[in-house]
């Protein structure tokens, strides 16, 4: 790859060699219709694992602080596509070098994600196979998580890897790679490789975070008024969409001006 910079971001890029060595991929042309990831106004709350904060002394090794981070995103995605995540954060590290590649600083594109026909988002010219080519730019990081899944599981070429079991790494690093993900030769190994190095298939074994709980007890009511939303009303009470859905038996996300929802 070859990128057009100045020099201060001479030491980004060595440390995006040092740390992946960049997958070149292929376009490849769909007729389906593309899902488009709607980000919110506010960037979307990353959960905690307590169970993999690093213990001891503060690591410097960006690749670690990298997995530390997106790991509890990744489990996330993991549990609603059925992706592993230890796929999803060795694609995260090969493909931005860690978050530390121009193409993730720019546009926050962590996976590499070119426009393909169908995309209505933003979009980034990033020189690539070739020059200028169009990438997908997103608001967040976690946005990139999201289109990421949904780039796997809305296109048929990649339809035979979820019959994978979730620890079938291996499977899905090398089905990622015929598939047609990226031409380099040594994609797969390069994957597994950094799941190995850093013990990432532990993650995929990981339950979901726990979620806010609503306490039904001594139940709160909060009455929607125009130009609510379930998540703007979840964010206000520090609850999660999918526990306010539940606890108010929503079946969609459809709330209406004047409904009275149990908030605590």
């Amino acid at each position: 790859m070859r990128f057009k910079l100045g020099l201060a971001t001479v030491t980004v890029i060595s440390v995006f060699i040092m740390t992946s060595c960049g997958s070149s991929r292929r376009v490849v042309h769909s007729n389906k219709k593309v899902v488009v990831v709607k980000e919110k106004k506010v960037p979307p709350k990353i959960p905690q694992l307590k169970q993999i904060k690093k213990q001891g002394k503060t690591s410097t090794n960006h690749t670690e602080a990298y997995i530390r981070k997106f790991a509890p995103i990744a489990i996330k995605k993991m549990h609603e596509y059925n992706i592993p995540a230890s796929i999803t954060l060795a694609q995260g590290v090969l493909e931005s070098g860690s978050g530390r590649s121009p193409l993730a600083i720019r546009s926050n594109n962590h996976f590499g994600i070119k426009c393909h026909r169908g995309w209505k988002g933003k979009s980034v010219t990033h020189d690539d196979d070739k020059k200028g080519e169009c990438f997908r730019k997103y608001k967040y990081p976690e946005s990139s998580y999201e289109d990421h899944s949904k780039f796997l599981v809305n296109r048929k070429r990649y339809a035979s890897l979820f019959k994978l079991k979730r620890t079938n790494y291996k499977g899905w690093a090398y089905g990622l790679k015929r598939a047609g993900y990226a031409t380099d030769k040594r994609y797969p190994q390069k994957l597994i490789g950094i799941i190995n190095k850093y013990g990432l298939t532990k993650y995929d074994r990981m339950p979901l975070p726990r979620k806010s709980k609503i306490n039904t007890s001594n139940s709160i009511f909060y009455v929607v008024k125009k130009g609510d939303t379930l998540y703007s009303i979840a964010k206000k009470f520090n609850l999660d969409v999918d526990v306010l859905k539940k606890v108010n038996k929503l079946k969609g996300n459809t709330i209406s001006i004047g409904q009275r929802l149990v908030v605590q």
